[in-house]
């Protein structure tokens, strides 16, 4: 699969380097392009302008700070028509102590931003530390995906599936809300408690019908 990864922080970098080693043709990019170089580097990706990482690319992973998500949204919606573009953003604000929406996902936003973009929630819950250990205690860890388009929730949970993680198809785009809830916790209980950001979750119990 050949995936590009916008930005190249912890998480982009994280994932860049679980998607090369599971496999995949991963370009990455940063606004500043020698964070993209130092990336690529460290993960064995390839360092891309968004518009070439885009046009070459099976699946787009955004993987930026929710903060200046809406505002790339808006410059590349043209370029990213027909394109599967995950959501792996949070809606976290500067001091990490609130989400900056109400009533919607980020995830629910950015379809309306990108409407001829096939757009799939996922990933978002998952710490960049734990993108290179996707399994406890020798079970995979929980790798939730939520979509309205069916194309995208599939690329989202083969994506999930090579990377070692337990895909999780828990429905709509309206469930993202949930999600970035879900990310918001792991991020405040790290930042409260002064864990060491390697907490994930897992859903155990009997789940046949």
């Amino acid at each position: 699969m050949k995936v590009a990864v916008i930005g190249a922080g912890a998480f982009g970098g994280a994932f860049a380097k679980a998607a090369v080693a599971a496999g995949h043709d991963v370009s990455i990019t940063a606004r500043n392009s020698e964070h993209a170089t130092k990336a690529a580097a460290d993960s064995g990706a390839t360092a891309r302008t968004n518009d070439e990482a885009i046009d070459r690319a099976d699946v787009v992973v955004l993987g930026i700070p929710g903060l200046i998500a809406a505002e790339w949204a808006d410059e590349f919606a043209a370029k990213l028509s027909g394109k599967v573009l995950i959501d792996a953003t949070n809606p976290v604000n500067a001091d990490m102590s609130d989400t900056f929406t109400a009533g919607a996902s980020f995830a629910e936003e950015l379809q309306k931003k990108v409407p001829t973009a096939h757009v799939a929630k996922a990933f978002n819950a998952i710490l960049a530390s734990r993108m290179s250990a996707p399994r406890e205690a020798g079970t995979p860890l929980d790798a939730f995906v939520a979509g309205d388009d069916a194309t995208a929730k599939q690329a989202a949970v083969e994506l999930a599936g090579s990377l070692g993680f337990g895909p999780r198809d828990i429905g709509g785009l309206r469930m993202a809300r949930s999600l970035e809830e879900i990310a918001f916790l792991n991020i405040a209980l790290n930042k409260t408690n002064g864990w060491q950001w390697q907490s994930a979750f897992q859903l155990v119990g009997p789940t046949a019908a």
